[in-house]
């Protein structure tokens, strides 16, 4: 199922530290599978339930550095920067490819994926 992918997400839930060990089989599975150069994007979700954290962002920062990608807390629950880990990884994939598909020499309109300017005013935080 990884097959022809351009982007792979990976996620755990912060309140869930099995979830979080888990990443790295999944990191072993994209490395046997995946193409090589394959985006990944790692994503702690649920950062809304501060409270029952069980998994630090340090530990998942370090784990992000350590394999060369991006890594964003999030949560589904109350949208905290969904749409700016989906418009990264997108942007990632956009950049890696050169910006176009073949036989498309032009962009077509609402594809312009520049960083969002507003502050990130929540508690979740951009690795």
């Amino acid at each position: 199922y990884y097959r022809g992918a351009m982007g792979i997400i990976l996620v755990y839930d912060i309140t869930d530290e099995k979830s979080f060990e888990n990443i790295q089989n999944w990191m072993k599975s994209i490395k046997e599978n995946a193409s090589a150069g394959v985006e990944r994007l790692l994503l702690g979700n649920k950062c809304d339930m501060e409270a029952k954290r069980k998994v630090q962002k340090e530990r998942a920062v370090k784990l992000a550095r350590e394999h060369g990608i991006r890594f964003f807390e999030t949560s589904a629950k109350s949208s905290t920067n969904v749409d700016e880990a989906f418009s990264s990884l997108a942007r990632d994939i956009l950049l890696k490819s050169g910006g176009r598909r073949p036989g498309n020499s032009h962009k077509p309109p609402g594809t312009d994926l520049r960083a969002c300017d507003k502050k990130n005013t929540s508690k979740c935080s951009l690795g």
